[in-house]
């Protein structure tokens, strides 16, 4: 008999109420999310993606429902490290070197100082940094410096990478290259991945899943599934039919609101 993985996370009827109850940020979300798979949050502003996340990651509490990561609650999922998180801003120390920075969630667990340089050393091949390891933060370009943020995410070997718009801030070739950067590490870890992003086609490109939320209050209005793109194809999936067929029924989604649940695969429409 073959054992399923458990689920990255599991959301169901998860609420949260903001303002002694003025603002109801997120209303009856449900998802799961399998071991090993991209899922990008997409919708308007102010419609709790971010909330969500932090839900997920136990730094806000839901008003409602319940929260499972790894099959534990979120608080255990935190306290245990099951998680690695990354934000637009990459919040790297200044004074520590890309070496050390990478480090630090290490170096705070009581990790090994010869253990921390090898995992590091590690990371930093998997993000092409080796040759910056002992580059300070203000050297690196905006790119590096998410890579580097990155690293450090996935310093304890987290199983669920949980990320907040982390190339908003960068150019459009930037911000493509890293987005290839990031399928690359994701296929190498293995890890599962919670993205959220207001990018229709970053949101295609890198998702197994596109959920698409509403409004405030946000709700889960469609889930589409690209059915994934072949990373290994010459031809740059994004100037494909396939790949402009799945952005358009994603940005479909986004407008028609509310009771609509959409499906697509590798870009076919089958509403």
């Amino acid at each position: 008999m073959t054992v399923q993985p458990i689920p990255a996370v599991e959301l169901a009827g998860v609420g949260k109420i903001f303002s002694a109850g003025a603002v109801t940020a997120l209303a009856d979300i449900g998802l799961t999310v399998a071991a090993g798979e991209f899922v990008s949050l997409i919708g308007p502003s102010g419609c709790g993606k971010s909330t969500l996340l932090r839900i997920i990651a136990d730094l806000e509490q839901p008003s409602a429902g319940t929260v499972v990561v790894h099959g534990k609650t979120a608080r255990q999922a935190r306290l245990d490290q099951d998680y690695g998180i990354a934000f637009q801003q990459a919040g790297l120390l200044d004074w520590r070197t890309v070496q050390e920075n990478v480090e630090l969630p290490l170096q705070l667990h009581g990790v090994a100082k010869r253990e921390r340089r090898a995992r590091s050393a590690e990371l930093l091949e998997i993000t092409g940094l080796t040759d910056f390891a002992r580059r300070f933060p203000a050297e690196l370009s905006g790119g590096m410096q998410q890579r580097v943020a990155i690293a450090r995410a996935l310093a304890r070997k987290p199983p669920l990478l949980l990320m907040d718009e982390p190339f908003g801030a960068l150019d459009e070739m930037t911000r493509e290259r890293m987005q290839g950067e990031l399928l690359r590490i994701a296929e190498e870890t293995g890890a599962a991945v919670v993205f959220v992003t207001h990018s229709i086609p970053e949101a295609v490109f890198l998702s197994d899943r596109v959920v698409v939320m509403s409004p405030r209050p946000g709700r889960v209005t469609a889930v589409l599934d690209t059915g994934g793109w072949d990373r290994a194809a010459e031809e740059d999936v994004r100037s494909t039919d396939a790949f402009f067929s799945a952005v358009a029924a994603v940005r479909a989604a986004l407008h028609e609101g509310p009771g609509t649940v959409a499906k697509t695969t590798a870009g076919q429409d089958l509403r």
